[in-house]
């Protein structure tokens, strides 16, 4: 398999966006499409990665950016967007429902697709999925489970994947109780997996050890959310 990448280029209004697209470059036929929404330091080299690693199952994937031109590695800008998104749920579904479209109106994709974001796009995800959002399933790989805006009983279509880590200062336990009670309130079908070893960022191979606390890599935990991820995927796309 031959993976192929590009750059994308698509807008919210009047906000360009460049989004990183990864894909079998060898695969021919249409397939689902895995929309894959970046933390907090905008689409950066982790999120690249893991688009790679996303398409190397079988999937179209586009690292979207939720950010816009001129944000990441601008400090104080992307504090300031990260606020703006975070307080503000329509615009947050909206910027990353811009990278669905996109996503969708490639002829390698088939109409299906999925969501996967890690830490603040995580945290979109879910969002998206409280809010009704037309996708087969979303995964939350150490995403805030917090919201202020709970989901209405029977508005989660997706499916839901939460990945955890059990030792992440940044996700206490009420928010991981206030979670699960939301999903089984709504009725959604969902998964929690709160892996025991693992801190916030557990899939960050190149996290500094004690640069942030309470965010570390976690080997096991990395290699297991994907196995997870992966299962999941293969349940909402069976071949």
């Amino acid at each position: 398999m031959t993976i192929a990448t590009r750059a994308l280029e698509y807008s919210d209004d009047d906000v360009s966006l460049t989004g990183f697209l990864a894909a079998d470059g060898e695969q021919r036929d249409p397939r689902p499409g895995i929309l894959l929404v970046h933390g907090g330091a905008g689409l950066d080299d982790h999120a690249r990665e893991q688009a790679a690693r996303y398409a190397e199952l079988g999937y179209v994937v586009l690292a979207c950016d939720m950010f816009g031109p001129g944000v990441a590695g601008d400090r104080e800008r992307v504090v300031a967007r990260l606020r703006q998104l975070r307080d503000d749920p329509q615009l947050l579904c909206r910027r990353a429902l811009a990278g669905l479209t996109a996503l969708r109106a490639l002829p390698e994709v088939d109409g299906r697709a999925a969501a996967v974001g890690f830490c603040f796009g995580g945290m979109t995800v879910l969002t998206l999925a409280r809010r009704g959002g037309d996708l087969a399933g979303v995964i939350s790989m150490h995403g805030s489970l917090a919201t202020t805006s709970p989901a209405e009983p029977a508005t989660i279509t997706a499916k839901v994947l939460a990945c955890h880590g059990a030792r992440d200062p940044h996700v206490p336990q009420a928010d991981v109780t206030a979670f699960m009670d939301e999903m089984a309130t709504g009725g959604a079908d969902w998964q929690l997996i709160a892996y025991g070893s693992a801190m916030h960022g557990f899939t960050h191979a190149h996290a500094v050890p004690g640069a942030i606390p309470g965010v570390a890599y976690d080997a096991p935990t990395d290699r297991r959310s994907f196995a997870a991820a992966r299962q999941f995927l293969t349940e909402l796309f069976p071949t």
